[in-house]
């Protein structure tokens, strides 16, 4: 999650914000993964 810049350094000030953000970035990361299998 590091290379997501507002991850990194909680850019969002709300927690669900924050949260939603780490969420993505997460599906991101596995859809990334998942296409490299394929």
């Amino acid at each position: 999650l590091k290379h997501f810049r507002a991850i990194a350094t909680r850019y969002d000030k709300r927690d669900d914000n924050f949260l939603a953000s780490v969420q993505l970035a997460s599906i991101r990361i596995w859809l990334r993964s998942y296409e490299s299998v394929t």
